[in-house]
């Protein structure tokens, strides 16, 4: 088999020459060129990124696998998306990380490309990018941190900071306290510990079969975190002699066992837009629609917060995603192909039976349904959607006034005034927070209870905006409203006391007031300004699609008939770039 990288490298020509005699400048010899297939490593390691700050590491130990496999690796950097420290949000990056790597795989001399991810956004990014230019490729993860220990405790990173945070506006925790806990929060490098959205997209890229089995919950500080990244380098050079591409992997099949996992592990939200684009880039009709139907027939299995008790570690120690598909085998397309070169059904063969106070049985499970619900109607035309693990049972199906903030900085000045006019049965609307208004749809969407509501005990209130929330989050929070209020969708036009109902059963999601009166509101209100008008901002703002079509840019999605374009743009061969 021809290796793409001969196009570079093999050329007895003038371009052959300057190719070869570049990498000779770095020390390598002609013979660690010949006939070995080049491994491109992606890795988005930053000191601005804690979940990641192990990346170095891991980028070694897959150089190691690839050398042990006959391969030249070549690491390059991209990016590095990490939630806390950038803003307004690494979602507004997601597309442009996607972009980065998509190019840089199209553009150098690589024959497979090893993934590493991790925070939140880098997973998808990365998925994506390397979707779209469609050259064998595998994923390693960065693996969950260790958890923290507070009062006795094992913490989770988000979900208990959140529990803790709605403590000290309560009053029932003191400021030294919290410090306390800020000294405690973070004790290692890794990802969310707790099935949070980096626990989430890593556990959901082993299901689609883009990365080895049973890898995706190994600890960040585990010795067997860097033997698993060996192990993806040794694959990648395997890659190349098949081959199998992100294609033939990602496939409606790949994404509905995606989907199952997500309901199953209790998932959170912000999957959601990104598997719709994932599949937007490989031209899978992938729809809200599918994520409801899946999470209606499939139960929660998975004892882990913010669903469960548990965290990430506790998972992999009682068998990891394996033990969860094994349960899940009746529910899944078998027949698969994963990065492996096996099908799904032949990887789940050997797979363990998962410790029964962390996976449960579909006999058993811990919760009749999980996963994702869609809601429609009048405040959201295009689909809405909740955690249905994290619902109050009894705001399942809901009916109360409406209190609007009219964005984030709305929010932060009110929700705890004494004098807001708020009550347990009111409905919280927040808007200008989705992908145009945020801009990049933060995080926001998990709306705090009033500090005055949080004094009398109320713990969960109906909250709807188009904004995101945390992985780690929990509540009735309706999130992802489309159109958003920026797109001069519904929510644009609630007003203060308009009653909303809702019904997750029932999918319905209403603005009780007459349509008519609706487009009235929106046509008073007028023009909408951009945020941006240069820079990657004014890109993002004239191209993201809405949440329900996964907030990617429009021009990236798959085109119907036409084939990935996996060569670089311009001439190889006889052209001499730079002289």
């Amino acid at each position: 088999m021809t290796l793409r990288s001969a196009r570079w490298f093999g050329a007895a020509d003038l371009a052959g020459f300057i190719h070869r005699a570049s990498i000779h400048a770095e020390g390598i010899s002609r013979s660690a060129l010949a006939g070995r297939p080049v491994i491109g490593i992606c890795n988005p390691w930053s000191e601005l990124v804690n979940c990641n700050l192990h990346f170095r590491s891991l980028g070694e130990a897959v150089k190691r696998g690839v050398l042990l496999a006959g391969g030249l690796p070549l690491e390059f950097p991209t990016i590095s998306l990490g939630e806390n420290l950038m803003k307004p949000t690494t979602m507004l990056f997601r597309n442009l990380m996607s972009m980065d790597v998509e190019e840089c795989i199209r553009a150098y001399p690589f024959d497979a490309v090893v993934l590493i991810g991790g925070c939140d956004k880098t997973v998808p990014a990365e998925l994506m990018g390397a979707a779209s230019a469609d050259i064998p490729s595998i994923m390693i993860t960065g693996g969950p941190s260790e958890a923290a220990w507070f009062r006795g405790r094992p913490l989770g990173a988000g979900t208990d900071l959140w529990h803790y945070a709605d403590e000290l506006r309560a009053g029932r925790m003191t400021a030294e306290e919290f410090g306390e806990l800020e000294a405690a929060a973070t004790p290692s490098v890794g990802h969310c510990n707790e099935m949070g959205t980096a626990s989430t997209m890593t556990a959901l890229a082993e299901a689609l079969g883009m990365c080895l089995p049973a890898t995706a919950t190994i600890p960040a500080v585990g010795a067997a975190r860097l033997r698993a990244a060996e192990l993806t380098g040794e694959r990648a050079v395997g890659l190349t002699r098949e081959p199998i591409r992100p294609s033939d992997i990602l496939t409606k099949e790949a994404f509905d066992n995606a989907i199952t996992l997500l309901a199953a592990i209790g998932g959170g939200t912000n999957a959601v837009p990104h598997l719709l684009a994932l599949a937007g880039r490989v031209g899978v009709p992938l729809t809200l629609d599918r994520f409801h139907e899946i999470s209606r027939e499939t139960p929660l299995l998975v004892n882990v917060r913010p669903s469960g008790e548990r965290l990430v570690e506790d998972l992999h120690r009682a068998g990891g995603i394996p033990a969860v598909l094994k349960e899940l085998e009746s529910r899944l397309h078998l027949d698969a192909l994963t990065i492996t070169g096996r099908s799904l059904g032949d990887e789940l063969e050997g797979a363990p039976e998962g410790s029964r106070d962390l996976v449960g049985t579909l006999e058993q499970p811990f919760g009749a349904e999980g996963g994702i619900a869609v809601v429609r109607g009048s405040l959201a035309p295009r689909g809405a959607i909740l955690k249905r693990s994290v619902v109050s049972p009894s705001l399942m199906t809901h009916r109360g006034p409406a209190v609007v903030f009219e964005d984030v900085h709305d929010l932060a000045a009110r929700i705890d005034d004494p004098q807001l006019d708020v009550t347990a049965d009111s409905v919280l609307v927040l808007r200008n927070s989705g992908p145009k208004g945020g801009p990049g749809m933060p995080e926001w969407g998990q709306i705090p209870i009033p500090a005055k509501l949080l004094a009398q005990g109320v713990t969960d209130m109906v909250r709807i905006s188009d904004a995101r929330m945390s992985g780690t989050a929990y509540g009735t929070v309706v999130l992802h409203v489309a159109p958003e209020s920026a797109a001069n969708g519904p929510l644009r036009a609630v007003q203060d006391g308009d009653v909303i109902s809702l019904d997750v059963d029932a999918q319905r999601l209403y603005l009780e007031v007459a349509p008519e009166e609706i487009q009235k509101r929106l046509d008073a209100l007028g023009p909408i300004e951009p945020r941006y008008r240069r820079g990657y901002g004014a890109l993002y703002l004239e191209r993201v699609l809405q949440a329900d079509e996964g907030c990617d840019f429009d021009f990236l999605r798959a085109v119907p008939g036409e084939q990935p374009d996996r060569e670089p743009y311009g001439l190889l061969s006889g052209w001499v770039g730079g002289w």
